[in-house]
């Protein structure tokens, strides 16, 4: 049975380049300057690049329109989906209720119905507010909203 033995893996021919010895003379053909070229920063040892500097020209970030916004507010306020509401046991459905069942952020404080998906069962929403779609919904399916 001849295979492969562990003995005789090796990486593929080409794919492992051997490290090049730089400063051991001309003849070496990394002598000198040791592939770093002449003066400047770049050719001395510790030279300090600040990332993204282009050595005083306007870097590509700040040459960029600036792009996009983040609400502040999304962390503390949630949308909930009436589909959602199907898998939740409680009967009243408060913001508690859906921080235990995983629907809502725990950094939540408000949180709002909106009317996405179907609602199967009759629930009591206290303290959550809903949309005009959710609200005709959840009345349709036997719910009502408490304040």
């Amino acid at each position: 049975m001849s295979g492969m033995r562990l003995n005789e893996l090796k990486p593929g021919a080409g794919s492992r380049r051997p490290r090049l010895r730089v400063g051991r003379g001309a003849s070496a053909g990394q002598g000198k300057t040791c592939g770093r070229g002449v003066k400047g920063q770049r050719a001395r040892k510790g030279g300090y690049h600040k990332v993204g500097f282009e050595g005083g020209q306007m870097p590509l970030q700040r040459r960029l329109p600036k792009v996009g916004f983040r609400s502040a507010l999304k962390r503390v306020r949630a949308e909930v989906r009436l589909h959602e509401l199907n898998g939740i046991e409680d009967a009243v459905v408060d913001l508690a209720a859906l921080k235990r069942a995983g629907i809502v952020a725990a950094a939540a404080s408000q949180a709002k119905v909106v009317l996405s998906g179907e609602l199967k069962k009759a629930v009591t929403l206290k303290g959550i507010k809903a949309t005009k779609g959710a609200l005709a919904a959840i009345a349709a399916a036997g719910g009502k909203l408490e304040d």
